[in-house]
This record gives structure tokens, sequence and C-alpha cells, in this order.
């Protein structure tokens, strides 16, 4: 891992470093993504055969694409009773958690008497990403559609990758069919993208796009913006721990490691700490702990490019450097965690305390785990229930209504030297 410390004469740079290693903005991920949408757009579902065979090694007709009824039933059947029981657990506690962020109509009047409020309906046919190949996220399936579900989403379309043999993982099928999927195409990366927001024969666009992804998946949805409405930009994942010298180095270690084997290459993974004598204990940790994972090889790739052991000065400057990264998941395992979590305003989820691992937020916890990652986190939050709700503003005016605003729309038509506008009003007053 990448270690540096508050005392090292380049700490500044090296903190320039670890602050702005992100694949979000990589202008070859971007160019590449730019191509794949082109020739989803001119080829439609032809793209999409070429694009599957080429990245996933399946050979697939478009009638193909579409999981069937069959495969959905032998996905069922195949899936052992834990998972089922896990996925009912999970479900639970992210249908509850949903519902309380789903946004309720509401009506009042204005200064001039009218009525005025907004309405929420549900998108008509949304569209939500989930990754496959190295490791299929079940998990991901639970967070994105269970939302749309309960904000009453009639069509929910899934996309995710098929393997060689042209088969979607089964507990993925069973979880997407458990949370409310309506349909389920064997299409990933960003041609998946660039097929729900522009359309093809097979897949009919969508009005909004979620989901999380690869950097591919994520720059494709930042070239379709516009073309179809976007959630957030949820790219490989990251775990920054704050941690002072009353921390669980074990736990620590733990906690970086996880977030770092899942596969891309991209995560990003830090520590920032007020305790050299921490920062050593997690290091031997990690180099202790990789040793038994079955996804070494991916994590060592991380740790090398994107791991950070960071010593800062005192606790100011240590959320300071996380509201700087803005990252994607964040623990805090300090003394008074809550006090120091109120400080920070630019994180995805925090967790709080040596019991709440990122694990849980993956999992179970309720919060769906979508979450800005790449520093994205400053201008967005996670996926919650009313993105999946389209607000539209009510207004109701009666005649003495109008009269009461009169004077201020003539003033601003006036003042804008659009008198047609201001005609529209007062001919009503007029007659």
């Amino acid at each position: 891992m990448n270690v540096t410390r508050h005392t090292d004469a380049n700490f500044a740079a090296q903190l320039d470093r670890a602050v702005r290693t992100s694949s979000l903005f990589d202008p070859d991920v971007e160019e590449k993504a730019r191509a794949i949408v082109e020739q989803v757009r001119s080829k439609g579902d032809a793209a999409l055969v070429e694009l599957t065979a080429k990245f996933d090694g399946a050979t697939l007709t478009p009638s193909q694409m579409a999981v069937t009824t069959a495969e959905f039933m032998a996905a069922s059947v195949e899936v052992p009773e834990t998972l089922r029981a896990a996925v009912a657990d999970a479900h639970a506690s992210i249908e509850s958690f949903a519902k309380k962020s789903l946004r309720q109509d509401w009506q009042a009047r204005n200064q001039h008497g009218a009525a005025v409020g907004e309405k929420f309906d549900p998108f008509q046919r949304v569209g939500i990403y989930i990754p496959g190949g190295t490791a299929p996220l079940v998990s991901t399936v639970l967070m994105t559609v269970t939302l749309a579900k309960v904000a009453g989403c009639p069509e929910i379309v899934v996309c995710t990758p098929c393997g060689k043999n042209g088969s979607v993982n089964a507990a993925l099928l069973f979880a997407a069919r458990a949370a409310g999927a309506t349909e389920v195409y064997k299409v990933g990366g960003a041609q998946a993208i660039a097929a729900m927001a522009l359309g093809t024969k097979t897949i009919p666009p969508v009005q909004k796009v979620f989901g999380p992804g690869n950097a591919y998946v994520v720059a494709a949805k930042r070239l379709l913006f516009g073309h179809v409405a976007v959630d957030l930009l949820p790219g490989p994942s990251e775990v920054l721990v704050l941690a002072d010298d009353s921390a669980n180095p074990k736990f620590v270690a733990a906690d970086l490691l996880a977030q770092a084997e899942h596969g891309s290459g991209h995560e990003r993974v830090w520590l920032v700490t007020t305790s050299g004598k921490l920062l050593k204990a997690v290091e031997k940790e990690v180099t202790r702990q990789l040793g038994k994972l079955a996804r070494k090889a991916f994590v060592e790739k991380v740790l090398k490019s994107n791991g950070w052991l960071i010593h800062v000065e005192d606790m100011d400057a240590a959320v300071a450097l996380v509201n700087r990264i803005a990252p994607e998941h964040c623990e805090v395992m300090t003394a008074h965690a809550r006090d120091v979590a109120r400080k920070i305003t630019l994180a995805g989820a925090i967790f709080l305390g040596d019991y709440s691992p990122t694990v849980l937020g993956d999992y179970v916890a309720g919060p769906s785990h979508e979450l800005p990652t790449g520093g994205a986190g400053r201008c967005f939050a996670g996926l919650t229930t009313d993105q999946f709700q389209r607000r539209t503003s009510i207004v109701e005016y009666g005649k003495g209504a109008l009269k009461q605003a009169l004077a201020s729309v003539q003033v601003f038509a006036k003042a804008e030297g659009l008198d047609a506008h201001g005609r529209s009003a007062t001919i009503r007053a007029d007659k």
C-alpha cells in the first residue's frame, strides 16, 4: 500500500495523488465508451450481439437476449434455501427503509390565494444496470429494483452481463424476480446503458437509468445524460476508514481488503488516522490477512495502485481530508464517533463504530448501497426511492388570485421587454 505521513516533505503532493486517482474522468475510458455508445446508436441489436461476443464471449441472437420465464423458473429451483432466506431478510430491510424516502403530493395556497403544490408520479419505465463479471452482485439487484417497486414503477428493466454460455447467474435472477423486475436482458457494459437510453428493436428505451458499474458503465451514463435521466455516478467501490488510536487494526485491515476485492482494479481504499501506531499495525494486518483471501490477486492490484495509509496531524485535518475525498463509504472508528461524523458532510454513507463494517450496508442494513464514487459525492447523494419518482408542480389560479398577481406580472413583463407575456395575464383580468 501507499503510505504517507504529515511529517513527510512531500505530504501535500502525496495527498493530491491519493485524492485525484479516479477512473471516473479517465479520457481513455471515455473515448472507448463513446465508441460503444455510437456503435449501439447506429447498429442497434446488431451492435449488442457483436459487443456481447467481444466482451462476454457469448454468442446470442437478439431473440435470446431477454431472460425467459423458463430461465427464471430454473434459477428459482437452483437457488439454495439459505440464499432465499438471506434475500428475504435483506429485502425486508431495504423495502422498509425505501418506503420512508417516498415523496408525497402536497397542496397549499400562495400569497395570491392560488392553489399550488407538487405531485409525484413513478417513472413508467426505468432501466437498472447490475454488474456481473467476476462477482455477480446479487445484493445490488435488491438495492435498486426494490426501490423502483416501492415507488410504483410499472416497467422495471434489468440489464446484466451473461456468461460465455449465455446464462445469467441463478442467484441474481432469483433476486431480480423477488425484488420486482419485469424484464431482464443479457447485456452488460457500456452497451447496456446505451441500449436502455437510446433503445433498440429488442430493448425499448427507458426514461431513467440506474445502477452502479465499472468505469465504462459510468462513462456511458455521463455521455448519455440528456438522452435519458440518470441517477448518479456509482463507479468502482471505495471505502475510507477514519480512525484514531482506539480503533482495532484487525477490523480496519479487514474492511480495507473487503472493498478492494471487487475486481475491476479501479477500486480505492484509504485509512486516514491520527495515530502512527495504528497505521503501522494496520499495515501489518493487511499483509497478514491478504494471504488468506481467495481473490488475493485482485486485491493486491488495488492496494498497489489505489490503497493509501495516511497519517494526519489531528482530527480536524482528518475530517477535512475526508470531505476533500468525498468517499463512497466512510467508516468512523474513533472515540465519540457520532460527534466526528457530524463534521463529515461529503460522504456517500457513514458507518459508526467498531461493529458497523461497510459490508452491512452492502447487504442488509437497509439504505441502498448504490452510492457516488470517484469524488462525485461532492455533488451527488446515494440512491433513494424518490429518485424513481417524477416531480411535477401544480398551479391553479382563480380570477381573484390572478388580479392579486397582476401588478407584479406587469412589472416583470415590462422589465424583460416581453409584452405578450404581460398581455396573457391582463387579457384575463380585462375580461
